[in-house]
């Protein structure tokens, strides 16, 4: 099974990328905004639904490539610990730009949220590629994998729901706080800075291990 470490370092990385907020927590913090907390949470379950499937189809694939192909499995985790590493230099590079995720598009309001939560989440196809770069490194490949990625879903959706919450519960607030640009440039510097760190420290177990 997954060790407390890795599970721990998967944890803060998303909740990391769920703080920093994409298209699907606007779109969440908008239905809160302009129809109400029951309005955000329903367009939050839509969207947890969406990630599901997107969950659902990682597992299908990373467990066969565990299973039969356990050197390309070792180099796609080394490859997420890289993309991890990249993520974080981005979130270096651009702190404090706006997001492009975050047009007007998204937070339009809707009287259908569940249903356009679920088309939010997977109308983004980096959801997937997201999601299989990054589970690789924190998947041990000599233990059944289905178990393993049954448990860090669980702690994904368990996070992004609970952060998630705190969108819908602070509303208008926190879109003003992200808002400015000093406020978004001291996030994104302090998760680019963390992303790479635990990019590194996967990366040098990795190559340790060989």
């Amino acid at each position: 099974m997954i060790d407390a470490e890795k599970l721990a370092a998967f944890a803060l990385v998303s909740g990391l990328t769920s703080v920093v907020p994409g298209p699907s927590m606007l779109f969440v913090m908008g239905h809160a905004m302009w129809r109400g907390t029951r309005s955000g949470a329903t367009a939050l379950a839509g969207v947890q639904l969406g990630y599901i499937v997107w969950w659902i189809l990682a597992a299908l694939g990373l467990g066969t490539l565990a299973a039969d192909f356990p050197l390309a499995f070792r180099a796609l985790a080394i490859g997420g610990a890289l993309y991890l590493g990249w993520l974080g230099a981005q979130a270096l590079r651009h702190a404090g730009a706006p997001d492009a995720g975050s047009g007007e598009p998204a937070r339009q309001p809707s009287l259908h949220a569940f249903r356009d939560g679920v088309f939010v989440a997977m109308s983004n196809p980096k959801a997937l590629v997201y999601i299989v770069a990054l589970l690789p490194p924190f998947v041990d490949p000599h233990s059944a994998i289905v178990p393993q990625l049954v448990l860090l879903a669980l702690v994904a959706l368990i996070i992004d729901v609970a952060i998630g919450a705190l969108y819908i519960g602070a509303g208008s607030r926190l879109s003003v706080a992200m808002a400015r640009p000093e406020t978004r440039k001291w996030l994104d510097r302090t998760v680019g800075t963390i992303f790479i760190l635990i990019g590194l420290a996967i990366l040098a177990e990795l190559l340790l291990a060989a």
